[in-house]
């Protein structure tokens, strides 16, 4: 059974960047770039975390490095929101019709809500 979002996404009308396999309509190389390398380092905080957790470290300075990971993860969906705004999001509220435009508003308003505090 597919989770909560997925359900309401297929609900909605078709973003602008459904090309069949849920591919972004494009997506800025700067941005990718960051995000590759953002998500490298993160990768190496969480095997960090890892290794404080099995070396019984203070639990402070473990739930101070999940804050500091958790923010790594932000960022990575603030520049997603970000190429989502200049691409999909541009494209449905430019060309498509009032059902695309009202689908796309909703969507960017479920994202704001659910993910992006």
């Amino acid at each position: 059974m597919p989770a909560a979002g997925e359900r309401r996404h297929r609900a909605s009308a078709a973003c602008a960047c459904d090309t069949g396999a849920r591919k972004a309509a494009a997506v800025d190389p700067e941005i990718k770039a960051a995000n590759r390398h953002r998500l490298r380092r993160i990768e190496g905080q969480i095997r960090g975390l890892q290794k404080m957790v099995e070396d019984d470290r203070y639990c402070p300075d473990i739930i101070t490095q999940i804050a500091s990971v958790q923010e790594a993860l932000r960022g990575v969906a603030r520049n997603l929101m970000r190429n989502h705004l200049r691409h999909c999001a541009t494209k449905a509220l430019r060309s498509g019709g009032k059902q695309e435009s009202q689908a796309m508003y909703d969507e960017l308003l479920e994202l704001i809500y659910a993910h992006l505090r």
